[in-house]
């Protein structure tokens, strides 16, 4: 029988900004925390993935490889980011380049388990919680279902 590689999580050429709180375990590699704030339990950011200054990432969530979080955002309980859109048929594995990216807005709030396909999502937008988002979101404004729509505007 053979023996496993086993690769423990933990926290390796990070750059952290002033004051981030970090709670273990969790599995940040490669990626750029902005000045306070906060990262909670069982949460993975991959390499080159960014979060902004004073945004909290509750437990669970996923910040894949492209992914970039503005200032001042929210990412709830189980979050998943994702770059590969499948779109050979099925996944991208090793080849890099098919990935694609997403940019999350400043003052952005996120709810728990929503999944967000590489896209933009503009300034001051709220995403439900469950929802999809498979589209750029250029109106800020509260979004849901799957896949996310606008369901009410933010006033000015």
């Amino acid at each position: 029988m053979g023996k496993p590689e086993i690769k423990l999580a933990g926290i390796a050429d990070v750059r952290f900004g002033e004051g981030v709180k970090v709670v273990g375990p969790s599995n940040l590699y490669g990626c750029e925390i902005g000045d306070g704030t906060f990262i909670g339990p069982f949460v993975e950011i991959q390499k080159s993935a960014a979060v902004g200054k004073r945004c909290k990432v509750q437990s669970h969530a996923f910040i894949c490889e492209l992914v970039t979080i503005g200032d001042d955002c929210f990412v709830g309980h189980g979050v998943m980011f994702i770059n590969d859109t499948f779109s050979s048929g099925g996944p991208a594995g090793g080849r890099k380049e098919m990935w694609k990216a997403t940019k999350v807005g400043n003052k952005v709030s996120i709810g728990s388990n929503a999944t967000i396909l590489p896209v933009s999502i503009a300034d001051g937008t709220v995403i439900g919680a469950g929802a999809v988002v498979t589209k750029n979101i250029t109106k800020p404004g509260i979004y849901a279902g799957n896949p996310a729509r606008l369901i009410k505007d933010l006033p000015k």
